[in-house]
């Protein structure tokens, strides 16, 4: 009886979970890729929504409803950028001047309104981040933040680096950091490139960081 009681409680539960699924709000936004809704998912892009939603995040804000229009390969990508936001081996510091450095590369608005508060968080002066935003090599770094900066920026500039680069950004991060920072730079590519095309729009009254493209 406890088995068959046991067996019925689970069943219920995940009833109610899916339901709970299948009938939440997802609050897609989009431009040029209209957002989607959750009665008008696929099965890929239900397990796709359902994956985003199971790990560490709390919405689908950003580039998820244009990366469901390819599930399978979206999936692939939240789940690189869950491990290289959340569970890199780079410092969160880093790891979000990082992010910073990228979306301003890349003049991405939306990726720049995300992740600026969250570097500040994380402990980035707010004179560093001003002087990425405005497109200059920061003047007041501390030493770990010169190491990272030197190698994204170079990375970038001159698709390689050199030794001494890539000797101190090994000496900080260790051979896993290196390889988790290079992931961040290139999950951010395209993360700020899928909401350029997408013309992602910045929430109602935010300005724009880098002025109207």
């Amino acid at each position: 009886m406890i088995t068959r009681a046991l067996v019925a409680g689970a069943l219920v539960a995940g009833a109610v979970t899916l339901m709970a699924q299948q009938t939440r709000p997802l609050n897609l936004r989009g431009d040029r890729f209209r957002p989607l809704t959750a009665e008008t998912l696929t099965p890929p892009q239900k397990t796709m929504v359902d994956s985003l939603l199971s790990g560490t995040r709390t919405s689908l804000d950003g580039p998820f409803n244009v990366l469901l229009r390819s599930p399978e390969m979206g999936d692939l990508a939240q789940k690189l950028g869950e491990h290289v936001r959340f569970k890199s081996a780079v410092p969160s510091r880093l790891n979000e001047m990082t992010i910073l450095i990228t979306a301003r590369w890349w003049s991405s608005q939306y990726e720049w309104y995300a992740h600026k508060p969250l570097a500040l968080n994380a402990g980035l002066s707010p004179t560093v981040v001003d002087d990425i935003q405005a497109g200059r090599r920061p003047s007041r770094m501390q030493a770990d933040e010169t190491v990272v900066y030197d190698f994204v920026t170079e990375l970038r500039d001159r698709r390689r680096v050199s030794d001494a680069t890539f000797k101190a950004a090994v000496t900080l991060l260790g051979e896993q950091g290196v390889v988790d920072l290079m992931a961040t730079m290139g999950y951010y590519d395209l993360v700020s490139m899928t909401l350029n095309v997408d013309r992602y729009p910045l929430p109602a009254g935010a300005a724009a960081p880098f002025g109207e493209p």
